[in-house]
């Protein structure tokens, strides 16, 4: 596996560490296709879950957020974020690689889906946490 290769987690997986933790059947091997197709999927790469997980590991620290969920669907990557496991995601990291040549595909969605930062750049588009960590840290010192 090459740090380009994309991480296969599954479809739908929580993080270790909540309650009820769930997964679901692990995607189908590209390589085991017949024909040697693509996978029928969006999936984040090694080095753009690096940097979604750096984020959330300083926000946790921080006591604001608290459970994740990671989704791979046909035509979007999700990466939610959580303030508690039984609520709706605070935010989600989207990837969306249609988007690429137009907008860009990588954007942050709050819940009620105000899009705060979309870009052709996933650590341009992350730094709108950022502001909301320096205020976590303010606001608890």
């Amino acid at each position: 596996m090459t740090v380009e290769d994309p991480i296969h987690l599954g479809l739908h997986v929580r993080h270790a560490g909540s309650e009820g933790a769930e997964r679901t059947t692990a995607p189908r091997d590209p390589a085991s296709e017949p024909g040697g197709r693509k996978a029928e999927f969006v999936a984040f790469h090694r080095r753009e879950l690096d940097a979604i997980l750096n984020i959330y590991g300083r926000m946790v620290a921080a006591g604001e957020w608290r459970d994740y969920a990671i989704d791979f669907l046909k035509d979007v990557a999700v990466f939610s974020i959580y303030r508690r496991t039984s609520e709706v995601p605070l935010y989600r990291v989207e990837k969306r690689p249609r988007l690429r040549e137009r907008q860009g595909a990588y954007s942050v969605v709050t819940a009620t889906g105000l899009i705060l930062k979309r870009g052709h750049e996933l650590a341009q588009v992350l730094r709108v946490f950022d502001r909301m960590l320096m205020k976590s840290v303010r606001d608890a010192g």
